[in-house]
């Protein structure tokens, strides 16, 4: 990756974190740490940072952030959410070992799956919470780090964790799609381990409202013909329609 690319990309995950540690830099963007503390004084330059005990913020007034909290996503077209996790939950099946990322659209699987006797590999923080009563749902969770706006876990090394396990259906989430840029997502760590859930998955199903086509978030982590089934509220727009189409990609709507 360029200079100048990888400096874009560190603020625009220092602005979204607002304080993060130099290893934390280091581990996201795979450089050394020298490099990391050139970057950083790179970017003091701007007036928009400051330096703090073994990393880097934002300074107050600078706060922008990319991503909204969990809380008021969560809320954020519900109704539409409810209907995809409804379709995407009659899916599961008895037996099934998934996965299930941190959005807040796959969330509202919950209610359509607590009865089933299956396996769920998450690193979804309220999805681990709601499954505690249920004996019959078998939780494996993926730690890492806290990542606080998404209400979930991200790691790392996802890659390796997740070759112990043969999940058989991947039920994603996404900031945005786009046909020329694919499934994007906000947040650099939980991107790498959506990145290793597609690869790893027989099967992905992608879960998004209407709201989310020709959209895209800082950080592609598939193409969109890797996805084999798409869930909505809504027909999609006619070119994605056609592109579906021409990738047999499932297109699963109310």
């Amino acid at each position: 990756m360029i200079k100048e690319v990888r400096i874009k990309k560190i603020q625009e995950y220092i602005d979204e974190k607002e304080s993060v540690s130099l290893d934390e830099l280091v581990s996201v963007f795979n450089v050394s740490k020298n490099t990391i503390r050139r970057d950083i004084q790179e970017m003091m330059k701007s007036g928009k940072y400051k330096k703090i005990y073994g990393g880097i913020s934002v300074k107050h007034d600078s706060i922008k952030k990319g991503l909204d909290p969990f809380s008021e996503r969560s809320v954020r077209n519900k109704k539409e959410k409810q209907i995809i996790g409804k379709l995407a939950g009659a899916l599961v099946k008895d037996d099934d070992i998934i996965f299930v990322d941190s959005g807040t659209t796959t969330i509202e699987m919950f209610e359509y799956i607590k009865d089933k006797h299956i396996t769920i590999v998450t690193n979804n923080i309220d999805l681990i919470m709601k499954c505690i009563p249920h004996d019959n749902l078998t939780v494996i969770c993926i730690g890492g780090i806290l990542e606080r706006q998404t209400s979930s876990f991200g790691n790392i090394n996802s890659m390796e964790f997740l070759n112990i396990y043969n999940i058989n259906k991947a039920f994603m989430s996404s900031t945005g799609i786009s046909i020329t840029n694919g499934v994007t997502n906000a947040s650099p760590i939980e991107s790498k381990l959506k990145e290793a859930v597609v690869r790893r998955c027989e099967e992905v199903y992608l879960l998004i409202d209407h709201e989310k086509f020709n959209k895209q978030g800082l950080i592609t982590y598939c193409n969109l013909d890797e996805i084999h089934y798409l869930i909505t509220d809504q027909k999609p727009p006619l070119d994605f329609c056609e592109y579906f189409d021409e990738n047999n990609i499932k297109v699963i709507s109310e």
